[in-house]
C-alpha cells in the first residue's frame, strides 16, 4: 500500500463489534451438545438454535435496513448492538428451548444490519485501495471471535454451565457499544432514499448472481462447523473439555485466511471467487478423510478454517460491488445469503448426525452443496456475466 495510506484505527473498532457478534453466533457449536442435555433435546434439534439464528438474519436484517438505512450510521450501529445485548441476556436467562430460540432470534436480527452497514462504513472510512482489507479487517472480528470467543464461551459453558456463556457474550456487546460511542464520529445526515429505490438494486443480474455464489458456496462451512464438537466427540476421540482447543486450532485458521481473503480481493475479485471455494471444498474432503485420527483431525481443521474463511472479503465485496446503487441493502443481503447457507449447513448436518450415516459423514454431506456453488461460479465465468472489473488481472 502507499506510505500514505493507512487503515484507521476506527476499522478495529468495528473488528470489536464483529467480535462479540461473532461469538455470539457460534458459541452454540462448541456447547451443543451441553445444551442438548440440559434442555433434553436431541443434538440435532439442538441444531435448530443455529437455524433459527440464521433465519432471522435472513428474514430481519433486509427488512431492518431498509428501514434503518435512512438514519446516521453511528446511532444505527449503537442501537442495534443494545438488541443485541438484550438478546443474548434473554438467552443468560433461558430455562426452555422455546425461550433460547426466541433469544436466538433477537439477536440474529441484529446482525445483518450490522455487518452490512459496518461494512459500508469501513469502505468510507478507509482510502479506496484499501477497500477489501478493510471489510476483511472488520470480518477479522469474526474469525478472532472463533479463535478467542467461542473456545472461550465453550470452556466457561462446558465447565459453568452454558447460561453464563451467552452473559459473557452479553458484556461483550456493551464493550463494543461503548467503543462506537467513543471511537467513532457521526458519519453525517444521511440523504432520504426510497424503498422502491434500494429495492431497485436487486435488478442487477450481477448482484443476483453475487448472492447466489454465497448461498452455494458458503453453506458448507455451518454444517461442518456447527456440529465441530459432536465430530471432535464422538469420531475423533476428543474429550468435553478438549472442545477449547480444537477450536482455538480451527479458529485459528479462519484469521489466516480472512487475512488472506481480503488481499486475494483487492489483488484479483475474479481468481479469489474461482479458488477458495475449491479450497474449502478440498479442505472439507480431508476432514472427512481423517476425521477418525485425532492429530490429523486437527490439521485438516485448520486447513478449512483457512479455505473456508478466505471466502468471506470476496464474497462480500463483489455483491457490494453490484450493489452500489443502494450499498447497505446489498451487503445486508449478502449476510443474509451467508446465513440462509448457514441455514442450509445446519439443516443438513443435522439431519446428518441424527441419522444412521453418524457425525462422521457430515464433513462429506458438507462438501455437496460447496461443490454445485463452484459449478455455478464456473458457468458464470464461462458466459462472462461478471462485470469486466473482474476480468483476469483486474484489481
Amino acid at each position: 500500500m502507499p506510505a500514505d495510506e493507512k487503515m484507521p484505527v476506527q476499522i478495529w473498532i468495528l473488528t470489536l463489534s464483529a467480535f462479540a457478534i461473532g461469538t455470539a453466533e457460534f458459541v452454540i457449536a462448541g456447547i451443543l451438545p451441553r445444551v442438548a442435555s440440559s434442555l433434553d433435546v436431541s443434538v440435532g434439534r439442538a441444531g435448530g438454535l443455529i437455524t433459527a439464528y440464521a433465519l432471522a438474519i435472513v428474514l430481519g436484517g433486509p427488512v431492518l435496513t431498509l428501514w434503518l438505512a435512512r438514519f446516521e450510521k453511528r446511532a444505527v450501529l449503537l442501537v442495534l448492538m443494545a438488541l443485541f445485548v438484550v438478546g443474548n441476556l434473554v438467552a443468560a436467562s433461558s430455562a426452555s428451548y422455546g425461550t433460547l430460540l426466541l433469544s436466538r432470534v433477537i439477536a440474529g436480527l441484529t446482525q445483518g444490519p450490522f455487518y452490512g452497514i459496518g461494512a459500508v462504513v469501513a469502505t468510507r472510512l478507509a482510502p479506496a485501495s484499501l477497500a477489501g482489507r478493510a471489510v476483511g479487517l472488520m470480518f477479522a472480528g469474526l474469525t478472532l471471535a472463533n479463535v478467542l470467543g467461542v473456545p472461550a464461551g465453550a470452556w466457561i459453558g462446558n465447565t459453568f454451565g452454558w447460561h453464563l456463556a451467552f452473559g459473557v457474550v452479553a458484556l461483550s456487546g456493551i464493550v463494543a457499544a461503548m467503543a462506537i460511542a467513543i471511537g467513532i464520529r457521526p458519519q453525517g445526515a444521511e440523504p432520504s432514499i426510497s424503498v422502491s429505490h434500494q429495492l431497485a438494486v436487486f435488478r442487477n443480474r450481477g448482484l443476483l448472481s453475487g448472492l447466489t455464489i454465497t448461498i452455494l458456496g458458503w453453506a458448507g462451512f455451518m454444517c461442518f462447523y456447527g456440529y465441530i464438537a459432536p465430530i471432535a466427540e464422538r469420531i475423533a476421540g476428543f474429550a468435553a473439555d478438549d472442545i477449547w482447543w480444537v477450536l482455538v486450532i480451527a479458529g485459528a485458521g479462519l484469521v489466516l485466511g480472512n487475512y488472506a481473503g481480503g488481499h486475494s480481493a483487492d489483488s484479483n475479485l475474479r481468481r479469489s471467487l474461482l479458488w477458495w471455494p475449491a479450497a474449502m471444498i478440498a479442505s472439507l474432503l480431508l476432514v472427512g478423510l481423517v476425521a477418525t485420527q485425532k492429530w490429523p483431525f486437527l490439521a485438516a481443521a485448520f486447513v478449512f478454517g483457512v479455505a473456508s474463511f478466505a471466502n468471506v472479503p470476496p464474497m462480500q465485496m463483489r455483491v457490494m460491488h453490484f450493489g452500489s446503487q443502494a450499498p447497505e441493502l446489498a451487503a445486508t443481503a449478502n449476510i443474509s445469503a451467508f446465513n440462509i447457507a448457514n441455514a442450509i449447513g445446519g439443516i443438513l448436518g443435522g439431519w446428518v448426525v441424527d441419522s444412521s450415516y453418524s457425525a462422521a459423514v457430515v464433513p462429506f454431506a458438507a462438501a455437496a452443496v460447496p461443490f454445485l456453488g463452484l459449478l455455478f461460479i464456473l458457468n458464470e465465468d464461462r458466459n462472462r456475466r461478471m462485470s469486466p472489473e473482474f476480468a483476469p488481472g483486474a484489481r
